[in-house]
């Protein structure tokens, strides 16, 4: 890429989200790492800005709170955002009897409530320069469902039909909007998973691995956090321009069935 964009990655202190900052920060953008724990973003931007010069800078954004999230434009008045990168996600594992109301409600306000919220605030600056792109970070559960992740998998759905709307919205403007899906990604969230999985279905952590992560793959693998930072960037590209409203499936032949 030529030019050098202000790129805003939610989540973007850790997994998945610092790899993909880790990635276009090399290609000479600025990021925005934004967290709702600042420390953890600060010290994101520390190891940004030791490998990249001045190419990160820290916010704190709770994506939860509406307010916070309406305040974003305002403490971002020198970096305006180019380019927004939804993908802070949060999981609980339970059966839908068992599942804590609180706990559903804020997996669904983190993952699919604050990214509509936020992707509204930013909007603005985008249609008045005419070019903008917003990559959802969505999961191989926006197109398929697993069972013990009913708030998980509802929010993640939501992000495309969120997606097709405001790709109908922004098609008199240089703005795309799409949802990268990828099948397991090992990262904390991930790990964390493979735990609480272990415990509901009664098995062993390797078991919950090979049975229940990767069997629906034929491809047996996990995908890898450079194929996401590497498929954003060319959604980034001019070369992207006209795709817009797609969930763009990582998923090692997941969906093939």
């Amino acid at each position: 890429m030529t030019n050098s964009k202000n790129i805003l990655i939610t989540g973007g202190a850790s997994g998945i989200g610092f790899g993909i900052a880790e990635h276009l920060a090399s290609l000479g953008n600025h990021i925005i790492i934004a967290d709702i724990n600042l420390q953890a973003a600060n010290d994101a931007v520390s190891k940004l800005n030791a490998a990249f010069a001045n190419s990160a800078q820290a916010l704190q954004v709770d994506l939860a709170d509406p307010v916070d999230i309406a305040s974003v434009p305002n403490r971002l008045v020198n970096h305006p955002v180019d380019v927004l990168i939804n993908n802070a996600g949060i999981q609980h594992v339970s059966c839908l009897e068992d599942f804590p109301a609180d706990k559903w409600k804020l997996l669904v306000d983190v993952m699919l409530v604050g990214p509509a919220l936020l992707t509204q605030a930013l909007l603005g600056h985008m249609r008045q320069q005419n070019f903008g792109r917003i990559i959802n970070i969505g999961s191989i559960h926006s197109v398929v469902a697993s069972p013990y992740k009913s708030a998980y998998v509802a929010a993640k759905h939501g992000l495309l039909g969120f997606a097709k709307t405001l790709a109908l919205e922004t098609g008199d403007v240089d703005v795309t909007i799409n949802t990268l899906c990828p099948a397991y990604v090992k990262t904390p969230l991930v790990e964390k998973q493979i735990a609480a999985q272990a415990i509901e279905n009664d098995m062993s952590e390797e078991d919950v691995v090979n049975k229940i992560m990767l069997e629906p793959m034929p491809k047996k693998s996990f995908i890898g956090i450079d194929e996401l930072a590497s498929t954003a960037e060319f959604l980034m590209s001019s070369a992207a321009k006209h795709i817009t409203a797609q969930a763009i499936v990582l998923d090692g032949g997941w969906t093939a069935r």
